[in-house]
């Protein structure tokens, strides 16, 4: 624990112990957080600035290129449509009393375990948002942009999830001129597409009719029955539940909604393409990942962690993906 220091009036900078969670991207993984892959982060400059994405039609502009001698070549007018974002920062703190980090000392590290803990409720919220966004049926309505499924994923036999995911990315480039390169689903529903009939048996197909278990079904094997570069898993959990009151468990991303999107795969090219983004703002100190300071509370004698970020996520266009929903019963 660093030493306690009254003259320290705002946080300082933990590299220490920001280095004992470097492996960021494995433990957000394990906890399933799938958010900063489907909106991939965009470094910006300014906290809130206005930005351009080039409309469909001009991504899909048919344009004369034959030039004859002395003629000037065609030319384009370089079209964007306006859309704004404004970073937001979050954060929590956590207090780690002097006394009690004496007496754990020998057993945990006890401004670590408040650094993890703080940072998992920050970034458990950004995995919210993201979900929120990506599965809202108020965004995504009419039969151009969202479809029921007849058959539910759970019904096993009956199911034709390549069949709807098919139909889905037909949509997309009907919409947009380009097809999706992800699925993105919880892992509940991850688990009753390991059993539906229809993949198992297009598994054993390319298999050369070797027979194959719902345990063998893997992600990658998932992305190659639906033709997609991607299957995003998420299966992160949030209890929703007040303060105080019984806790009540649910999937950040819910079992109801499967998306079939296209998702960025340039980080820096904002002109790419795709579902959305999330866009971060560092100048402030702030890591996607959540930077980790601390300082000392001399009222309570305890050190306070914080981690904290500065991210606001947006959709781009929303012709870009299509939402299914009645995928759990």
């Amino acid at each position: 624990m660093s030493n306690p220091n009254p003259s320290v009036l705002i946080g300082d900078r933990r590299p220490d112990i920001a280095g004992s969670m470097m492996q960021y991207d494995l433990e957000a993984s394990r906890r399933g957080f799938i958010g900063t892959q489907v909106l991939p982060v965009m470094e910006v400059g300014v906290d809130s600035s206005q930005y351009g994405i080039i409309p469909l039609e001009e991504l899909l502009q048919n344009r004369e290129t034959a030039r004859a001698p002395g003629a000037p070549y065609s030319r384009g007018t370089g079209k964007f449509t306006k859309k704004n974002f404004a970073t937001e920062e979050h954060g929590t703190e956590e207090a780690v009393d002097a006394k009690r980090a004496k007496i754990y000392r020998n057993y945990l590290d006890a401004e670590v375990v408040a650094a993890k803990k703080c940072r998992d409720i920050v970034l458990r919220n950004q995995e919210k948002r993201c979900a929120d966004l990506l599965f809202d049926a108020t965004t995504w309505t009419g039969a151009a942009l969202t479809t029921g499924v007849t058959n539910e994923w759970d019904d096993y036999d009956n199911a034709t999830p390549i069949a709807d995911v098919d139909a889905a990315n037909r949509k997309v480039f009907e919409n947009s001129g380009m097809y999706a390169n992800a699925l993105v689903i919880n892992r509940n529903v991850f688990m009753n597409l390991r059993h539906c009939a229809e993949i198992l048996d297009r598994i054993a197909s390319s298999g050369a009719g070797n027979r194959t278990l719902p345990t063998d079904v893997t992600v990658q094997m998932l992305a190659q029955v639906f033709d997609l570069d991607y299957v995003l898993v998420g299966g992160g959990a949030q209890n929703t539940a007040n303060e105080a009151q019984a806790r009540d468990i649910s999937h950040i991303w819910s079992g109801e909604y499967a998306s079939v999107c296209r998702i960025a795969t340039e980080s820096e090219n904002i002109e790419e393409p795709c579902v959305g983004r999330t866009f971060h703002y560092s100048e402030d100190g702030s890591e996607i990942g959540t930077i980790i300071e601390t300082y000392w509370n001399e009222d309570r004698r305890s050190n306070i962690v914080r981690a904290r970020h500065d991210v606001d996520e947006r959709i781009h266009y929303v012709e870009m993906a299509h939402l299914l929903s009645n995928i759990t019963s």
